[in-house]
């Protein structure tokens, strides 16, 4: 074969594969300007928010806490703050409680030396009770200022966006290296409950949530963290204020101890008494000044803004990350600035 007609034969044999390979594989068709060839622009998928999530915030009001809870924590510190206390301060209790009469007339005369009686045997009727209270005042101030919300958020679609279910369900309090959560149910706390949330998300996952109130029953929530958090860390046994000051107070003695330094022996047993009226009363006062917290609810005017996560690629919402709540915080007429307050979620 001569060499023009072997580049002929080359070149037809040539040809028939590169055309019987275009006519098995289609994907090696040219586009036809439609922008479904493979050279058009894939649009991402819808990503999908319906559903329940766990999210948990986290606040600090340390520059716009309520005044009143301070003055709760005063309260609670009033029973070690003069240099004779506690012995002054459970004299004080006992002589409120006792009815009047011969009794309580010579506590009354008798008060300075009975107390400074009673503080020479300290150690046997409150072996540790300073300590125990000027913690427990200092660890109500930490959870007054310091603590979390867990909350859910139910999410159902809504035109283009979302319309949320946004409930607070419990509260998380850390003290020093413990940590613990309590669900309002099972303390007696109603959950917070605010509807009608709106809630829009683009293609990228930036989760925007509109401003709502969060009506907060503040003096509920320390109540909780007081009985729940604080006092089982203090002791163990005890589960209110009330158990743990007759815990931390030996009575009997403190009646027999009043008894003997006024030669009052007879009156022992109404010392005694009076010893446990005295600390019940204190306890109340102390829930009386939380609970009056509540005449004002603690409200959160909330927005919010995070970055939700399809974490499997199913083209459903995860997760929740690095949201941040901004706006007000206002506990009766006024309104402050809200430090801002971090949350995150989880799909249930």
């Amino acid at each position: 074969m001569t060499p023009n007609r072997l580049t002929f034969a080359l070149a037809l044999a040539l040809g028939a594969v590169a055309t019987g390979c275009g006519a098995s594989d289609p994907s090696s068709m040219g586009d036809d300007g439609g922008g479904n060839g493979g050279g058009g622009d894939i649009q991402p998928r819808q990503l999908d928010a319906t559903g329940t999530y766990a999210m948990h915030s986290t606040f600090d009001l340390a520059t716009n806490m309520p005044g009143t809870a301070g003055t709760v924590v005063n309260t609670i510190i009033a029973a070690t703050d003069d240099p004779d206390d506690p012995t002054r301060w459970i004299v004080d209790e006992i002589i409120a409680q006792l009815p009047d009469g011969a009794i309580k007339t010579a506590l009354n005369a008798g008060k300075e030396f009975a107390i400074g009686f009673l503080n020479d045997k300290l150690k046997d009727v409150t072996p540790d009770f300073v300590d125990s209270m000027i913690q427990a005042g200092n660890d109500f101030g930490d959870i007054a200022k310091h603590f979390g919300l867990n909350e859910t958020f139910d999410l159902t679609r809504s035109g283009n966006g979302y319309t949320a279910v946004h409930s607070v369900v419990g509260v998380h309090y850390k003290l020093d290296n413990i940590e613990g959560d309590f669900t309002f149910a099972n303390y007696q706390v109603a959950n917070v409950v605010v509807n009608n949330v709106s809630v829009t998300m683009d293609q990228t996952g930036q989760m925007t949530i509109a401003a709502h109130d969060v009506p907060l029953a503040y003096g509920k929530v320390l109540r909780l963290g007081l009985d729940a958090a604080i006092i089982p860390l203090l002791d163990p046994t005890a589960h209110s204020l009330n158990d743990l000051l007759a815990h931390k107070i030996d009575c009997t003695q403190v009646g027999t101890a009043i008894a003997d330094a006024l030669g009052l022996g007879f009156a022992a047993g109404a010392f005694k008494s009076a010893c446990i009226a005295g600390l019940a009363a204190g306890a109340n006062f102390v829930y009386a000044k939380i609970a009056a917290i509540d005449g004002n609810a603690l409200q959160f005017s909330l927005s919010g803004t995070a970055r939700a996560i399809d974490g499997n690629n199913d083209g459903k919402i995860d997760t929740i990350q690095t949201g941040s709540w901004s706006g007000t915080l206002t506990y009766g007429t006024t309104p402050t600035p809200l430090v801002p307050a971090t949350f995150t979620g989880q799909r249930m």
